[in-house]
């Protein structure tokens, strides 16, 4: 085959040696493709990204190769490259017009996940859902390590997926959280699938019957000899199990058959008649009823797949979260100041609020996803002493409050750090700051994480000025 357009390859590469090869974004996927394509041997490499080179601080590193090149995002650049294969990162979709010009073009495209699940010589345990996708993976993952086995996590968390592939072989265990845009260009199923929840989420990207068929993707490819866990408390994803001849296992509040419920305020596994106790739901170290599903399907998921269970209930019991998900970061004159800035959608942080007895003061902001907010509301009117709205979308998410009679507190403002500054004003002793914005971070910075790093230091920052007026 000769390389460029002359015999260019109609599907996808079963090897890139030699190849001239494309990578869409240089974020944490793209990258990773890069890295993977250099060691692969690919001949030239070519990058296609919307920021300059003195804009990517972080991933020049990536860049120091004389067989990378870096080019502008736009069909007119791919089409003098004369590429054999096009990496695509997730969050780009089809309707990016360099993508659709590589469909137009006839150009195979693959993505790091699409060529994981075909190239990883070991089984695979894939979790997806809207909420609890991290905590989920993470339990599992410590669960088994626990257990006595070995055990990966990557994905949509952790070190690039294709980057770990060297160091698998058939014992190891892959956990993968699996979001909805890596489904996107899947196609293949993980042995086992679980689908933790399904509820209103990108609909600003999506129609509510894509975002779903998205979710399903993660089960479509599934045999009778693979493993589904799906739940028992979410209509949506439950629904799921129509869509695969899989073994099916279940977790729940409510009884069920086979996985892991909750009887009589206990955890407990179940198969058939066959019950074991894992640990009380007291024992729990995470806030929320949320979470609580998410030990749940947790449990599943490594029963499900017959790793030991006397493991559980102490990683249960120590587990204390990951960060971003209702992260205790100070308490300053008796407030509690929680960093929640995974909640990008609305329902997220519902749950949030449903974690604290204590007044909140929520903070409310970024971009917004055109999800509905009349729930969130009337749950803010409840539980809040003030909300606080600022980014992009800050006096929307706090309109459908201005109509009531008896609202709490409201005050817009622009920024993150005003925000703060603002709550800090309106706290009283025994409440908690919660950032648990419901909106989308691209406002104002690159992802949730970088947000609630800043909330973080934002915090602190407090912390130090109120010691010194001490």
């Amino acid at each position: 085959m000769r390389i460029g357009n002359a015999e260019r390859p109609c599907t996808e590469p079963t090897n890139f040696a030699g190849l001239r090869v494309g990578v869409l974004g240089l974020g944490i996927e793209g990258q990773d493709a890069v890295r993977f394509l250099k060691s692969e041997g690919a001949a030239v490499i070519t990058v296609f990204e919307r920021r300059a080179f003195d804009e990517l601080q972080d991933e020049q590193a990536t860049l120091a190769d004389d067989q990378i090149e870096l080019l502008p995002d736009t069909p007119e650049a791919l089409a003098a490259q004369h590429l054999d294969a096009l990496f695509v990162s997730q969050g780009i979709l089809d309707s990016h017009p360099l993508v659709a010009s590589a469909h137009t073009q006839g150009l195979p495209i693959s993505a790091t996940m699409r060529l994981f699940l075909q190239r990883c010589p070991a089984p695979v345990i894939g979790i997806t859902g809207s909420a609890g996708k991290t905590t989920t993976t993470t339990l599992v993952h410590r669960i088994l390590q626990a257990a006595g086995m070995t055990a990966i996590a990557g994905g949509n968390i952790g070190a690039g997926v294709l980057e770990q592939l060297p160091s698998i072989d058939r014992d190891t265990v892959v956990v993968l959280e699996i979001s909805h845009t890596q489904l996107l260009r899947t196609d293949r199923s993980p042995h086992l699938a679980a689908v933790l929840n399904i509820a209103p989420n990108h609909l600003d990207q999506f129609g509510w019957t894509d975002y779903v068929d998205l979710k399903r993707k993660l089960v479509r490819h599934q045999t009778p000899d693979d493993i589904v866990v799906l739940p028992t408390d979410n209509a949506a994803a439950a629904a799921l199990a129509q869509d695969t001849p899989a073994q099916r296992y279940e977790f729940g509040t409510g009884g069920g058959k086979r996985g892991a419920f909750v009887e009589g305020g206990r955890i407990v596994w179940r198969d058939g008649s066959h019950v074991r106790e894992i640990a009380p739901v007291s024992a729990i170290a995470l806030r929320g009823a949320h979470n609580v599903q998410n030990v749940l399907a947790a449990v599943a998921i490594v029963g499900a797949w017959g790793a030991p269970l006397d493991a559980a209930a102490s990683v249960i019991a120590a587990f204390r979260g990951v960060p971003q998900r209702l992260e205790e970061i100070a308490t300053i004159d008796a407030v509690l100041y929680v960093n929640d800035s995974i909640a990008t959608t609305p329902e997220r942080t519902l749950a949030a609020l449903r974690s604290f007895k204590a007044p909140i003061v929520l903070l409310l902001g970024g971009r917004d996803k055109q999800l509905p907010l009349d729930a969130l509301a009337a749950e803010a009117r409840s539980r809040t002493r003030a909300v606080i709205g600022f980014g992009e979308a800050g006096a929307d998410f706090l309109a459908p409050l201005a109509a009531d009679t008896d609202p709490p507190v409201t005050r817009v403002v622009g920024t993150l750090p005003e925000a703060v500054r603002a709550a800090y004003e309106l706290a009283q002793p025994g409440d908690v700051v919660l950032l648990s914005p419901a909106g989308a971070s691209f406002d104002a910075y690159p992802n949730f994480a970088a947000r609630g790093r800043h909330f973080m230091d934002l915090v602190r920052t407090l912390e130090v000025e109120h010691a010194r007026r001490r």
